[in-house]
């Protein structure tokens, strides 16, 4: 070995062995989020199914009032719908939690896309009535898109309450902005278009969005073991019950404020008008998303409980600015709230249940909505003045915090860590 062996050997060891500078994570944690692989292309395919949920309710109402003649008929046939869909989704959940979301989702959007356009079919022949409900209630086995992505987020960051928490207010978010989208686009189509094009295109979309979602097999969580899952029903899981209870009276606070708006304002700006509190819960959620810190839920629910009254001094003044602002800013609680409430139940859910579990959440926040919307519409029509009804919403936000708030019941479900 010459002498210049040694000397050299170091020096070769060294320049292999110097780490590069490293470089810096992206501070925004919704960068990190889509960093993930496989994220982009399942939440791209879960838009696309999800955004049919904001168009077939006002899809149907504009086909079957413009055929029939009867919006009575119309919001009979989509609340029979919604209540198909309240008993039906959990058993589709908990099939996609055992058997997993491609060998699930797909047949069962399939049998929901073939019942939207029955229904379509049966309102351009004008067929009896009784087979619009029927043909309406075979789309219950639509999928929980929202909660199988979800799941997929969860099943990915595992481990990561922080990025955890970020997906979960972008998900609120999108919720939010499909929600905000999917009326007006349905409200086009149907009008510019043809009265079936709404139901039409939310059909092709639902299909389309779901068969590229369950494409992403890289990113699907997987079946746990029968044994591993809790058995019986998860409301016997401990808070689960209360809750769903919180959930419930959630959903009454949109139903309720839905309708509400829509008989005060009773005009074109009325669709507008409405769609500021889901611009307001959207931007919200993406801002709590990038938030390090995280709330309780009973203090998300009292920031709603306050802020829901805006509207109701909004209106009070009688000017549509006022109550346009009052709507923007109250619906800057929701997305918190719900971040927060779907937080506790991935949180009291079993990994192998957890998509039942939303589910669960959702068909309470959908009973809610049924019985807010029906409250609403109540008061609006027997109140001395429609202003007078935004005090139903109010009311069903002030339960939802009493519910959460009760003595031992947070204590008692865990809800008083931050989610």
């Amino acid at each position: 070995m010459t002498p210049a062996g040694p000397t050299l050997a170091p020096r070769y060891r060294e320049r292999r062995t110097t780490a590069p500078a490293p470089t810096s994570a992206p501070s925004n944690p919704y960068v990190r989020l889509f960093a993930t692989p496989g994220a982009r292309a399942f939440t791209l395919g879960n838009l696309v199914a999800r955004l049919p949920m904001g168009m077939f309710s006002v899809s149907a109402v504009i086909m079957i009032a413009g055929s029939y003649g009867s919006y009575a008929l119309a919001g009979a046939v989509t609340a029979t719908g919604l209540a198909a869909t309240a008993l039906v989704a959990p058993w589709t959940a908990r099939l996609v939690d055992r058997y997993g979301q491609a060998r699930i989702a797909v047949p069962a959007t399939a049998a929901a896309v073939l019942g939207s356009l029955a229904l379509l079919l049966c309102v351009h022949h004008e067929a009896p009535a009784w087979t619009l409900f029927v043909a309406y209630a075979a789309t219950a086995t639509t999928p929980n898109t929202g909660g199988m992505s979800r799941a997929r987020w969860a099943h990915l960051h595992r481990g990561d309450p922080a990025a955890l928490h970020t997906a979960n207010a972008f998900e609120q978010a999108v919720d939010e902005l499909c929600f905000m989208i999917g009326p007006v686009l349905a409200a086009v189509l149907c009008s510019a278009l043809f009265p079936e094009a709404g139901t039409l295109a939310g059909a092709a979309l639902l299909l389309g969005g779901v068969l590229i979602f369950a494409a992403q097999r890289s990113t699907e969580p997987p079946v746990a073991p029968r044994s591993t899952s809790a058995p019986g029903s998860l409301l016997r899981a401990p808070g689960m019950a209360p809750l769903l209870g919180v959930f419930l009276a959630t959903g009454a606070v949109f139903g309720a404020m839905e309708v509400v708006t829509l008989a005060h304002v009773d005009g074109p700006l009325a669709g507008p008008v409405l769609a500021l509190q889901a611009a307001g819960s959207c931007a919200a959620g993406l801002l709590y998303g990038r938030a390090g810190r995280r709330a309780r839920l009973s203090t998300c629910l009292a920031a709603m409980t306050v802020l829901m009254t805006l509207p109701l001094l909004g209106a009070s003044t009688g000017s549509l600015l006022a109550l346009a602002g009052g709507l923007l800013v109250a619906g800057m609680a929701t997305a918190p709230t719900m971040v927060t409430g779907m937080s506790l139940v991935q949180r009291m859910t079993p990994a192998g249940r957890l998509n039942e579990g939303m589910t669960l959440a959702v068909t309470a926040l959908l009973g809610g909505i049924a019985a807010g919307s029906a409250g609403g519409g109540w008061a609006a029509e027997h109140a001395p003045a429609t202003t007078y009804a935004f005090l139903v919403p109010t009311a069903a936000a002030a339960l939802a915090f009493g519910l959460c708030a009760a003595p031992r019941v947070g204590r008692r479900a865990g809800w008083t860590r931050p989610c």
